[in-house]
């Protein structure tokens, strides 16, 4: 099957490499380029592509606009270029509110190091974002509580390839978003009964930045368990995006440092570009960043603070996995699971690509599978 495309970006010489490097991949073939946002939207319509590559600074119309029309017209995967910069990020965040997929850096020299490897990468993304539902966003925005009074504040795709043994056991192959027997959401009096939970720990990927923003939003400012947060994203991007959280939730939201301390109420983001492991000191949560280690493909990695936070909070942690490519946070739930603790996995319905959520299911790690519009509700009654 060949994935058809559609390239919008206002650098003809961009339109030109792009097209190049994506048909003599063998089985995507560019269809149309237009040179800005109006164009897009117009021929988003007339040719019917399978993916779009969106561009966010054009003239006539930018490229959040142009995916804020596109998904009104006819959903269709999109695929931003940004820049790796706070600015690029913030601009990135709201494409992926207005419904792109997932997004790549527009300087090629950044995402390869040589021409084989950068139209592999091209051509993986096309092919999984292709396969992605665009429509699988929650059916309204998430309220708060109406009770929730927020405190005062204070002033970075492929499995992973190999796990060192000291953090956790090497997942194995990837889910792949079109495998069979997927398993479907679990009915209320399935629900595991409220805990104390030591910790909540929810990863995610593709789609996750949307995903998170409405589990989040859910929640109260006295939440009563701590958060950590993984989220496959570049280092340039964490602190735009616990920014955006923290604007947005109720709870605190920062990204996490060396040293932090886990406390309700407060979410901690993974920095991009590194490791994050929870330690127990004397049944208090810490955080630990470690280097971007070059045998793990995801910095950060679920399976890796998953695998730390079984070891140092067995049975009391609570392990979410969300939207994302791939099958990185299984090895770390399976690991939860054997020290006793509870995992959810969101469904294939409300997931934009249904591959971390099921690898857990099908290994049969999820004591609960729920739509993403569940989620929050569901922290607030399990979460004892």
């Amino acid at each position: 099957m060949t994935v058809s495309v559609l390239v919008v970006d206002d650098s003809s010489f961009f339109r030109k490499r792009l097209t190049e490097i994506l048909n003599a991949s063998g089985n995507i073939k560019v269809v149309g380029v237009a040179s800005n946002g109006r164009e897009g939207v117009e021929l988003a319509e007339k040719l019917k592509p399978d993916v779009i590559t969106m561009d966010y600074e054009m003239p006539v119309m930018d490229g959040i606009s142009a995916v804020r029309e596109i998904m009104k017209r006819r959903p269709t995967p999109v695929l931003m270029f940004s820049s790796l910069t706070y600015e690029g990020a913030r601009v990135t965040l709201d494409a992926l509110e207005a419904g792109a997929v997932d997004f790549l850096p527009k300087n090629f020299e950044e995402i390869a190091r040589d021409s084989s490897e950068l139209q592999r990468i091209l051509k993986d993304r096309i092919i999984d974002v292709a396969g992605s539902h665009p429509g699988a966003r929650p059916t309204a925005p998430a309220s708060r509580p109406a009770t929730a009074v927020r405190p005062a504040q204070t002033p970075e795709s492929d499995p992973v390839r190999s796990q060192p043994a000291a953090l956790v056991p090497r997942p194995g192959s990837p889910a792949r978003s079109q495998a069979p027997a997927r398993p479907a959401a679990q009915p209320a009096s399935a629900r595991t009964p409220a805990r104390n939970y030591s910790v909540v720990a929810i990863g995610t990927s593709t789609g996750g930045p949307i995903a998170l923003q409405r589990v989040l939003m859910a929640l109260p400012a006295n939440f009563r368990a701590p958060i950590v947060l993984v989220q496959h994203m570049p280092a340039s991007f964490t602190p735009a995006f616990a920014d955006r959280l923290n604007k947005l939730c109720q709870i605190e939201v920062r990204q996490a440092e060396e040293g932090d301390v886990l406390k309700p109420g407060l979410a901690l983001l993974a920095p991009g570009g590194k490791q994050m492991m929870i330690e127990n000191r004397g049944g208090q949560g810490r955080v630990r960043i470690l280097p971007g280690d070059d045998r793990l493909n995801y910095k950060p990695c679920v399976d890796v603070t998953f695998g730390s936070l079984a070891k140092s909070f067995p049975g009391k942690t609570l392990g979410i996995i969300l939207t994302g490519m791939g099958a990185d946070g299984r090895e770390g739930c399976r690991l939860m699971k054997q020290a006793g603790s509870v995992v959810w996995a969101q469904d294939e319905q409300s997931s934009v690509i249904y591959g971390m959520p099921m690898a857990v299911a099908k290994a049969g790690l999820a004591d609960e599978i729920l739509p993403l519009d569940s989620v929050g509700s569901r922290l607030l009654d399990g979460v004892s």
